[in-house]
């Protein structure tokens, strides 16, 4: 429940749907200052961590691509590195369940050997790491999306 009044849309409680709702908002408004200086911006999901009263959304503004797509390092770093820890580039995004609960990857780093992918939780964009080959028996035991 994001606790809102209609009379100034005031929230009480930043539950993950108000957070999310909030990003979204805040994302729109800076897209006509991104497009007015030729940059791309995108949600980069939120650091810190979150609670019913405080979140820091993150915001990635990059040159376009020559696609006219957000550059975005950290898939471009996963493409690079995925077949070293058994995975495809095309696994970047994908989604894998762990204990009932979904999981995005968003990144790889060869400089946590043990933990090398990062995932975040997807209803709340909580940041997770694990391990490539939990990773790797995850997605072949599911359909590709």
């Amino acid at each position: 429940m994001t606790s809102k009044t209609n009379a100034g849309n005031r929230i009480t409680r930043l539950t993950p749907a108000a957070r999310e709702e909030i990003q979204n908002h805040m994302l729109k408004a800076c897209q006509k200052i991104a497009a007015d200086h030729g940059l791309i911006i995108e949600s980069a999901g939120w650091r810190g961590l979150c609670s019913d009263f405080s979140f820091e959304p993150v915001f990635r503004v990059s040159i376009p691509a020559p696609d006219g797509t957000a550059l975005n390092l950290d898939k471009e770093m996963f493409a690079l590195l995925a077949s070293r820890f058994g995975l495809a580039p095309s696994d970047f995004g994908r989604e894998f369940t762990v204990g009932g609960e979904r999981f995005r990857i968003t990144g790889i780093d060869p400089r946590r050997p043990r933990y090398p992918i990062s995932a975040e939780r997807v209803p709340d964009r909580h940041s997770f790491k694990f391990t490539a080959e939990n990773v790797a028996m995850l997605l072949k035991a599911q359909p590709k999306q």
